[in-house]
């Protein structure tokens, strides 16, 4: 096997150290003969502050990196950082892959192909007129972005910022004009008319336990997915699957988000196939 030049690339974020992306990444590398070191670049391990971020991002350029993927709480905060968008990520308004080449810092936004597969492939044939969305943070605005793609018509956002979530459905409404977003109201209600819903929240991680929504809103007339992966089964994905609901766990949309990834920072395709593999070989065979 060849092995091509090396590429070092991260990540972004707080509270990461569970990242599986240094596992897939430098797995799909060396099946693809390519040199690949991905680092972590935990800001709450580190003792960082969201004002670290312009040096971060100086030092990569420094040492020649190809540059990072960025996760909670950053994918807002690194914009202004950039010397250009993608237009998927101006029109989503978050950051999750930022490409460094030729001193300049390009950021994509991958999630949201990486969470319209994921919908693809696990709701068959279940409805998706009505869905009701908890969280418009960065990961937010990429998931309400694929649902319009997937043809969603009412899109019910609730947030505990309010502006937050007013920013996001205004871009929404000019983007897809004949569509229905609302903000805010009863959560349960809104719930029990749904088709689905989806946790764009980082609710469910191992340092941020607990359910987005009531437990008695979930029932078998809605799907619902998480985002959250760390860990796989979090408690929104156990209490819809004992509650009769189909669930879609946080793995498809982080493998499709970084097989995306992979490929704006190493200019190779990554095989998704492969990558599952890897991803189940990582987790907990109870959780693949």
């Amino acid at each position: 096997m060849v092995t091509r030049s090396p590429h070092l690339v991260g990540l972004i974020g707080r509270d990461i150290g569970a990242s599986r992306s240094p596992w897939l990444h430098e797995g799909e590398a060396r099946a693809q003969g390519l040199r690949l070191l991905y680092m972590l670049f935990d800001f709450a391990q580190r003792g960082w502050s969201e004002a670290d971020l312009p040096r971060l991002l100086a030092a990569l350029h420094t040492v020649g990196a190809a540059g990072c993927n960025v996760t909670y709480p950053y994918k807002q905060a690194v914009i202004g950082l950039l010397d250009e968008l993608s237009p998927q990520a101006r029109d989503v308004g978050a950051v999750n892959t930022i490409v460094l080449k030729d001193g300049r810092a390009v950021g994509h936004n991958t999630d949201v192909i990486g969470f319209a597969n994921s919908l693809a492939c696990g709701l068959g044939d279940r409805p998706y007129r009505t869905v009701v969305q908890v969280g418009a943070g960065g990961a937010g605005a990429a998931t309400a972005h694929a649902l319009m793609m997937h043809g969603v018509n009412h899109l019910h956002l609730f947030d505990i910022d309010n502006e937050r979530a007013s920013a996001l459905a205004g871009r929404l409404r000019a983007q897809y004009p004949s569509r229905r977003i609302s903000i805010g109201g009863d959560l349960v209600v809104a719930l029990a008319a749904a088709d689905g819903m989806v946790n764009a929240t980082p609710m469910g991680m191992a340092k941020m336990p607990g359910l987005p929504v009531p437990a008695e809103s979930l029932g078998p007339h809605l799907w619902l997915t998480d985002i959250v992966y760390v860990p796989l089964e979090t408690a929104l994905v156990a209490e819809g699957r004992r509650r009769g609901c189909t669930v879609i766990d946080g793995s498809a949309m982080v493998i499709g988000q970084a097989a995306a990834a992979f490929a704006l920072l190493t200019g190779c395709t990554a095989d998704l196939i492969r990558m599952r593999a890897s991803f189940d070989q990582f987790a907990p065979a109870k959780a693949a």
